[in-house]
């Protein structure tokens, strides 16, 4: 019997579905209460390149610019008097959802500006400025998984901040996120303060390491090297998932979980597939299990409604999925090093289209408000 919308079966696992995609237009236009309705979406995550996508040559957010320039705001400040009213929008949407699942889901993310990636002390006092002036409980603060942005994450839960940690690249990057929120709901027990609201994700990022590594499987170019294309991401990721169940098992997670504290979920990111010749939804259908989140693009979301065959893959394999690493290894890939490679481009990746769209806002400010 074929299903309907696989995407509708996929919460029967324990995976939550949330979408990497946000603008006005989706909000006014009722296309995300659409999604939220036929597609399953629970959440949403963005970024500086989506936002860059969605304000830079759209007149939509013309009369907001204006008004802002008119009363003396900076571009930053206009910028983020945009931005935050398209994140308070979307949480508003998504608040039944956050509300009937008791702040599992519901979650719409923003990030801190991506120039404080390496800053400890930018990020905390961004992440909670963000975090109290957008006002609402379902909105998600996206810290990088720098060792500067982990003392960050720390910090920001121990204050009640929900925090969606990004840039994960490397398993032990992501469990040293784990421990890191970990530590922030202990230091509210300490103080005698609640941790049953608090939420957190790990997003681990899948695509970008495939690109990466399947190259230099390619420049190897043995039979054994072109066997393992495509196949070092969910790997990693099988592994990152066996050391979340190790910590969920962990006494210190254990006593937490007693006074009410929410799992910390495995978000996996970057989950469009970037080689024609890969199946479009691998990243969706080898990745679905308990306790995490898969946060897609729209087209990932419309191939998924079409053609996912939906299985609890993520439990299977986790011997072949070390062995797998371990093979790469063996070629002379240094994965460590890729990771931290992955990272430092991540970062990259999100200061450039920030900066762009402070540029194209500038251009608007005074294209629009003439001297």
């Amino acid at each position: 019997m074929s299903v309907a919308n696989p995407l509708l079966e996929i919460p029967k696992y324990g995976q939550s579905i949330w979408m990497d995609n946000l603008s006005r237009n989706l909000i006014v236009s009722g296309e995300l209460q659409r999604l939220i309705t036929a597609r399953g979406i629970c959440g949403i995550t963005s970024n500086p390149t989506i936002f860059q996508k969605a304000i830079a040559g759209n007149a939509i957010y013309d009369a907001d610019i204006v008004a802002g320039a008119k009363a003396g705001l900076s571009v930053e400040q206009i910028y983020e008097s945009l931005v935050f009213k398209d994140i308070q929008d979307a949480c508003d949407i998504f608040r039944p959802i956050y509300d009937a699942s008791q702040g599992v889901d519901g979650y719409v993310s923003i990030e801190v500006p991506p120039q404080l990636a390496r800053d400890t002390e930018g990020t905390v006092r961004e992440a909670l400025r963000y975090f109290q002036t957008i006002n609402r409980p379902n909105v998600m603060i996206k810290i990088p998984g720098t060792p500067e942005g982990l003392v960050a994450v720390e910090r920001v839960i121990a204050a009640g901040v929900n925090v969606n940690i990004t840039l994960l690249f490397s398993v032990q990057s992501y469990v040293e996120t784990a421990w890191a929120y970990i530590r922030g709901l202990e230091a509210r027990v300490e103080r005698g303060e609640p941790i049953d609201r608090i939420a957190s994700v790990a997003s681990f990022f899948l695509s970008r390491i495939d690109t990466k590594v399947d190259k230099l499987l390619e420049a190897i170019g043995t039979d054994e090297a072109k066997a393992l294309m495509g196949k070092t991401a969910i790997a990693n990721a099988k592994v990152a998932y066996e050391r979340f169940q190790e910590i969920l098992a962990h006494p210190r997670w254990q006593a937490l979980a007693a006074q009410g504290a929410k799992v910390q979920r495995l978000l996996w990111a970057s989950t469009s597939t970037k080689n024609p010749q890969y199946s479009d939804v691998m990243y969706v259908e080898e990745l679905v299990g308990a306790n995490t989140v898969n946060t897609l693009p729209p087209e990932t979301i419309e191939a998924c409604a079409d053609h996912c065959k939906i299985s609890d893959h993520l439990r299977d394999g986790f011997d072949q999925a070390e062995a797998v690493l371990a093979k790469v290894q063996a070629l002379g890939i240094d994965l460590d090093k890729v990771m931290a490679e992955l990272l430092e481009e991540g970062i990259q990746k999100f200061i450039e289209p920030f900066e762009s769209l402070m540029n194209s806002l500038r251009d608007k400010v005074a294209q629009l408000t003439p001297a």
